[in-house]
C-alpha cells in the first residue's frame, strides 16, 4: 500500500506499504508515521532494548496532522516510543510488536525476515467451509501460536477446513478473551511473537485449513489504550458503545480514524495472510457516511489479499440480524460474506436444554423453528421480539444459506451459561448428536467450538486478568450482564460464577487433548457426518431453495433435500420419544421413484455410543423412529457414502 505523495510537505519515501506506523525499507532504511494532529512536537526514542540508553530522532509534521522521518541509526528489533512534546513517551499506536506488553515499548519488525511456504495457497471462499472457533491461550496447555499450530492437523483431520481465531491484538495482562486488545496491529506478546502467528498461519495453509481472524473495530480496551495521547479524536463525541467510547468514523477528523482501520484490515491480510475477517458485534459500530466504513473495511481485506492472488472471506456478528450487511454494495449492502446466526443457536438450546430464559424466551426449540431454520436462515425477519420490546432482524428469505454461520456453541454462549459448561455435558446424549447431526448436514456454513468435535467437558469461562480497580469493575459488569438469567441471578446462581480475574478460571478453560482419544464415538462421529457433508454430491450443494421441511410432531421434523440429478436426500430428527408413524401422511417421506430409502448415516449407531437404528420404512410396520435421533437416508440405488 503505497502513501507516495506529490506534496513536499509529505515527507513520506514511495517504499512504505502503509500509512502510519513504523516500517522497514528492502534497504534497511527505517521510517516512521504517527498522527497525532494536538501535539507540537513528536520524537522517535530509540533504544536497543529496555536497558539501553535512549537516542532521539524528531519527525517532521505534516499540515494533516501527520508526523513522519527517517529514523537515523535505527533497524529491526530495536525497541522505539514516540516522545509527544518532549514529554511522554509512549507505544506505536500502529505498533508491530509489544514484546513487553501494551505499556512497554514497541519493537521494530521487518515481516521479510519470516519465510513463507504458502505460496501456492490460493485463499478460501465461503462455500465448502466448516470453521472451528479457537482461542489461543486455552486451545494448549502452552496457550502459545506455537503450540496450537502442532494440534492443526488434528483439525484438519476430522474434516474441519477453516480456524476462526478469536482476537490477538496485544492487550494488558496474562490473559484475556482478547475482546479488549489495545494494540491493533500487535498480536498478543502472550502468545508468542509476530514470526509465530505468521507460522501458525503457515502451518494452516500447509495443511489445507484456512484462517479467520476475529478483529474488533467497535472498540479498544481500557487498560493499555494510548490513542486518546495522541489523538482525541480516534473516538466519537456524540456516540458510545456498551463497552465505553465509539470509535470516531464519521465526525470531525474521521479520515485518519478510518485510514487507521482499513490499514489494519489490510495489514492482516498482506503480512499475515488472514484468509478472513470475523468483525465483532457490527451493531456496536457507528458510521453515518456515506459509505460505510464496515464497506470500506471489507474492501480494503480483499483488495490487499486479491493483489496476492488470494481468495477471502469476511464474517460479521450482528446482533440485530440486520442482513444489509450481506447484500451486494450495487444494492445498498455492504458486501459482507455471511453473518453468524444466533437465531438457530437459541432455538437449538431451548431443545436441547430447555433453557427458555432472558434472550432466549423468544425461541421455543420446536420442530417448526427447526424447519424454519433450516429453510431461512434467521426466524426473526421484522418480528416484534418481545425479550428487546422491539422489532428484530430484516427480510432474509431471499439469502443464500452460505450467507449464514450456524453454531450450537461459541465462546459467548458457551460463558453466558455462567458455569461455562458444554452442551453436551448439560444434555442428553442422543439429543446432542441428533443437533449435531442437523449443523453438520444443513446447508449453512457450520461452526464449532474448540473441542466441541471430540465432546470436550472443559469449561469456558469469561476471563480478564486486569489491575485490581478495573477487575472490580469488570466483575460486577459480568454479574449484572448474567443476572438476566433468572437462574444465575440468585445468591446460589451468582456464587457459581466464577471470579474472571482469578488465573484458575482461565486454567480450567484449557482443553484436555486427551479426552480426543477417550471420546472416540463423539469424534468419529463428527468425522462421519463431516465426510458425508463434503463428498456427498447432494449435501456438499448448499444450494439456495434446495430443500424442504415438515413437521411429524412438536419435536420430529423431516428435512428432504432435492436433487434431480443425484437423488434426494432425506433427514429426520427425532428430539422426543421413540415415534412411530403409521399412517405415514407426508409427502416429504414419500420414497423416491422407483425405489425405497436407504440409511446413510444414523446417531444411533454403536459406534457413537447408540443403540442401533431400525429400518425406519419397514414394510407393515410404518416408519419406526429411535428416540432422540437423527437418520440420513439417500435412495437404494446409491452407494451410502464410505464412513
Amino acid at each position: 500500500m503505497s502513501t507516495a505523495d506529490s506534496s513536499p510537505t509529505r515527507i513520506t519515501p514511495a517504499w512504505r506499504r502503509y500509512p502510519i506506523g513504523v516500517e522497514v525499507s528492502e534497504t534497511g532504511e527505517v521510517h516512521a508515521r504517527v498522527w497525532a494532529p494536538r501535539r507540537r512536537t513528536v520524537d522517535i526514542e530509540l533504544r536497543e532494548n529496555e536497558e539501553s540508553r535512549p537516542r532521539y530522532a524528531q519527525l517532521s509534521k505534516e499540515p494533516t496532522g501527520y508526523f513522519a522521518g527517517l529514523v537515523p541509526e535505527a533497524k529491526a528489533g530495536m525497541r522505539y516510543r514516540f516522545r509527544l512534546d518532549g514529554r511522554d513517551a509512549l507505544p506505536d499506536p500502529a505498533s508491530r510488536a509489544q514484546p513487553d506488553g501494551p505499556h512497554a515499548a514497541s519493537r521494530i519488525i521487518d515481516p521479510r525476515s519470516y519465510r513463507w511456504r504458502d505460496t501456492r495457497w490460493r485463499g478460501i471462499t465461503i462455500e465448502g467451509q466448516v470453521i472451528s472457533e479457537i482461542h489461543i491461550g486455552t486451545f494448549t496447555e502452552g496457550g502459545t501460536f506455537l503450540a496450537a499450530a502442532e494440534r492443526l492437523p488434528m483439525l484438519a483431520e476430522v474434516g474441519i477446513t477453516c480456524v476462526e481465531v478469536m482476537p490477538v491484538a496485544d492487550f494488558s495482562g496474562r490473559f484475556g478473551w482478547g475482546y479488549d486488545g489495545v494494540n491493533l496491529f500487535a498480536p498478543a506478546h502472550a502468545y508468542g511473537t509476530p514470526d509465530d502467528f505468521r507460522a501458525f498461519v503457515d502451518r494452516a495453509h500447509e495443511l489445507g485449513l484456512g484462517v479467520v481472524l476475529d478483529v474488533v473495530y467497535n472498540h479498544l480496551g481500557a487498560d493499555g489504550n494510548y490513542l486518546p495521547q495522541f489523538a482525541g479524536e480516534y473516538f466519537a463525541k456524540k456516540k458510545s458503545t456498551e463497552w465505553g467510547a465509539a470509535l470516531n468514523f464519521d465526525e470531525e477528523y474521521a479520515g485518519p480514524v478510518r485510514e487507521f482501520f482499513l490499514t489494519n484490515a489490510a495489514y492482516w491480510a498482506d503480512e499475515f495472510h488472514i484468509d478472513g475477517l470475523r468483525l465483532d458485534a457490527t451493531q456496536q459500530i457507528f458510521d453515518a457516511s456515506p459509505t460505510h466504513i464496515i464497506q470500506d473495511v471489507v474492501a480494503a481485506f480483499e483488495r490487499a489479499a486479491h493483489a496476492n492472488g488470494r481468495g477471502v472471506i469476511v464474517i460479521a456478528e450482528n446482533e440485530p440480524q440486520d442482513t444489509r450487511l450481506v447484500r451486494d454494495v450495487a444494492s445498498g449492502g455492504y458486501g459482507v460474506g455471511a453473518l453468524w446466526n444466533d437465531d438457530f443457536h437459541h432455538s437449538a438450546v431451548v431443545a436441547l436444554t430447555g433453557r427458555d430464559e432472558a434472550y432466549y424466551s423468544g425461541y421455543r426449540g420446536t420442530a417448526q423453528e427447526l424447519v424454519s431454520a433450516a429453510k431461512y436462515g434467521y426466524l426473526y425477519q421484522g418480528q416484534w421480539y418481545t425479550w428487546q420490546k422491539q422489532r428484530r432482524g430484516t427480510p432474509a428469505l431471499d439469502l443464500a444459506p452460505t450467507k449464514f454461520v450456524n453454531f450450537l456453541e461459541n465462546h459467548d454462549q458457551v460463558a453466558n451459561s455462567g458455569r461455562g459448561e458444554r452442551l453436551s455435558e448439560v444434555t442428553h446424549r442422543g439429543r446432542s448428536r441428533a443437533l449435531t447431526a442437523l449443523l453438520l448436514v444443513l446447508p449453512q456454513t457450520p461452526l464449532l467450538f474448540q473441542g466441541q468435535e471430540f465432546g470436550s467437558s472443559r469449561p469456558f469461562f469469561y476471563f480478564a486478568d486486569n489491575p485490581p480497580d478495573l477487575a472490580a469493575l469488570v466483575a460486577e459488569g459480568r454479574e449484572k450482564f448474567l443476572a438476566q438469567f433468572p437462574s444465575l441471578a440468585t445468591p446460589e446462581g451468582r456464587a457459581r460464577v466464577p471470579d474472571p480475574s482469578d488465573a484458575s478460571t482461565f486454567t480450567r478453560c484449557k482443553l484436555d487433548w486427551g479426552e480426543r482419544e477417550r471420546h472416540t464415538p463423539t469424534l468419529t462421529m463428527y468425522r462421519d457426518l463431516l465426510r458425508l457433508r463434503r463428498d456427498d454430491p447432494v449435501l456438499s450443494q448448499q444450494r439456495h431453495g434446495g430443500l424442504d421441511g415438515s413437521c411429524l410432531t412438536t419435536v420430529a421434523f423431516a428435512l428432504r433435500f432435492f436433487d434431480a440429478e443425484h437423488g434426494d436426500r432425506l433427514l429426520v430428527v427425532n428430539l422426543g420419544r421413540r415415534l412411530t408413524l403409521d399412517p405415514a401422511a407426508e409427502p416429504l417421506l414419500a420414497p423416491p421413484a422407483h425405489g425405497r430409502w436407504c440409511t446413510a448415516f444414523s446417531t444411533e449407531d454403536p459406534r457413537y455410543g447408540g443403540w442401533g437404528t431400525p429400518a425406519p420404512d419397514a414394510d407393515g410396520r410404518g416408519w419406526v423412529l429411535s428416540q432422540e435421533s437423527a437418520l440420513l437416508l439417500i435412495p437404494h440405488t446409491h452407494e451410502p457414502t464410505d464412513r
